[in-house]
């Protein structure tokens, strides 16, 4: 089977698997609901270096599941695993992502305190300068989101989302069809910052709306030309969820 084949045949069954994991969650009773899974679409405009901003539209997937909930006299955190897809229109102008996590949440009142690891896959798309096509590496990143949520209103239906997070230095990965290598650019600092608002309808269903901003810096230098891999990132987006 040719490569580019396979890749694809991988990522289908992924979603086959992906889509009938969460409908056979989303068959247990009110009672038992331990997570969520939404979708989302919306526009995202990246700016590499100093090239023009690009902006397109998004597909973003997010779900979690409750592992194990708190005792209910002794308290203590719930223990949660999740993750995101985020496919955009043409990602020959903008990043794939691939991400999961597992954390803890604790709940005091109508907030909730979390803190994730997480790992993120970013397959960074290419560049051209003077007529040249610049392939950039892939990134692999470990990351430590702090979640903060807060529920209010009538029967607390309504929620506020925050989350962020630094970023630490990223493990490269060769993109295929790549030739000649080139050195690995030098980190010098990152984040990511996210917000939600959203609103519960009855026991299963509920939307939201997120706003995102990202920044990479790299060092000037061999591996970072034209400062090529400096990217700030916008996206916003907006879905509906189930809860099961």
């Amino acid at each position: 089977m040719k490569p580019g084949k396979a890749d694809r045949v991988r990522k289908h069954l992924f979603f086959l698997a992906l889509s009938l994991l969460f409908l056979s969650w989303a068959a247990v009773p009110a009672c038992c609901q331990r997570g969520t899974f939404d979708l989302n679409v919306g526009e995202v405009s990246d700016q590499y270096g100093t090239l023009p901003k690009l902006t397109g539209a998004v597909l973003d997937m997010n779900g979690y599941y409750v592992i194990k909930k708190p005792n209910p006299k002794k308290g203590g955190p719930s223990i949660l695993a999740g993750g995101e897809i985020r496919v955009p229109s043409n990602d020959a102008n903008h990043s794939k992502e691939y991400a999961v996590y597992g954390g803890v949440a604790f709940d005091v009142h109508n907030f909730s305190f979390g803190a994730d690891g997480e790992v993120r896959k970013i397959i960074l798309p290419p560049a051209t300068i003077d007529n040249q096509i610049v392939v950039r590496y892939n990134m692999n990143l470990f990351e430590l989101p702090v979640v903060i949520r807060y529920k209010f209103g009538p029967d607390k239906r309504a929620f506020v989302q925050v989350q962020g997070e630094p970023e630490f230095t990223p493990h490269y990965k060769t993109p295929k069809g790549t030739v000649v290598p080139t050195p690995h650019p030098a980190f010098d600092y990152g984040y990511t910052v996210r917000a939600s608002v959203g609103y519960n309808f009855g026991k299963w269903y509920y939307a939201k709306a997120t706003a995102e901003t990202r920044y990479f810096k790299f060092a000037s230098g061999l591996g970072n030309p034209s400062s090529l891999y400096n990217w700030k990132s916008n996206m916003v987006t907006g879905g509906v969820g189930v809860r099961f």
